[in-house]
């Protein structure tokens, strides 16, 4: 995978928003941290446009990214908000100038479709983190941000994260990518998901019924996607909702059941996804793995 060249003061670095819509007010924080670490904020021509629940219409939405992915004077591309929508513009986006003058693409959430379809068609690493939405209301740092400023900068080599009764220990080595596992499932068998042979996963999820997680882990089984996966890494699996009859399981009960015959390491309780903190990841880096019982580590 082709790394973008990590940011230095000074920098540019653009606020887009893919998908749901959002205002200056709330993510004026971001623009105020970004300028004390010593980069200069440039905000997309749509940024605040409104369709619906969308920021602007599919096409301004597509030309808003495109425009950054183009723009050679940009070294980082940070989606404002998650929701729903950027798989509607993927297949409007051209990733030719971006192949050969990558930047770094941040977010997570909905803007899985984004990291999944440039790790699979353009071979570019991104980073899975914090995203203006989610900087504290004060312009401060916290775990989340002080994490995607390492990313950002070059500086996330190693993370030690607590171990997990249903954890399965071992050692594996290679690129991860994955992110929201509901957007995974949705892109299964199109030209966006990923091909995870040799890959680590690392999946997190917000808000879904507990069987819809044994129903979107039964597809990624049944379509062999999860066939070549050297390791798994679980992340926040929060609020989860059940039926008046309980299913029985908890959501990563329901993962290890899934996967447990895999014979791969799999880690829980990485501090990552729709929670705080939500810790950066490469996607696309070549890292180890090891996981036991009373904790896990992650090295680039």
């Amino acid at each position: 995978m082709n790394q973008p060249p990590f940011l230095v003061k000074g920098d540019r670095i653009a606020i887009i928003s893919t998908a749901r819509k959002i205002s200056r007010e709330e993510i004026n924080p971001a623009i105020q941290l970004f300028k004390k670490w010593e980069l200069e904020v440039v905000l997309g021509e749509f940024l605040f446009a409104e369709d619906r629940q969308f920021a602007g219409t599919e096409e301004q939405r597509a030309k808003g990214l495109q425009q950054f992915l183009d723009d050679t004077t940009i070294q980082a591309i940070v989606c404002a908000r998650g929701g729903y929508g950027t798989v509607q513009i993927i297949d409007q986006l051209d990733f030719t100038s971006f192949k050969k003058h990558p930047k770094w693409i941040v977010g997570y959430s909905d803007v899985t479709t984004l990291h999944t379809h440039i790790h699979e068609n353009v071979g570019v690493q991104t980073i899975h983190g914090a995203m203006p939405i989610n900087f504290p209301k004060d312009s401060s740092e916290n775990e989340s941000t002080l994490s995607l400023k390492k990313a950002l900068f070059g500086n996330l080599e190693l993370y030690h994260f607590d171990g997990h009764p249903l954890n399965i220990s071992g050692e594996t080595a290679g690129e991860i990518i994955g992110g929201n596992l509901s957007i995974l499932y949705s892109l299964s068998g199109t030209n966006s998901a990923a091909d995870m042979k040799g890959k680590i996963l690392f999946m997190e999820d917000l808000d879904e019924y507990i069987y819809h997680i044994d129903r979107m882990m039964m597809n990624l089984r049944k379509s062999d996607w999860l066939s070549g996966v050297s390791g798994i890494i679980v992340g926040g699996m929060s609020d989860m909702n059940d039926n008046t009859v309980p299913y029985g399981l908890s959501a990563v009960e329901i993962i290890r059941q899934r996967t447990e015959d895999l014979g791969i390491p799999l880690a829980f309780n990485f501090p990552a996804g729709h929670l705080e903190p939500n810790k950066a990841l490469y996607f696309g880096r070549k890292c180890q793995l090891i996981v036991g019982e009373e904790g896990s580590i992650l090295t680039y």
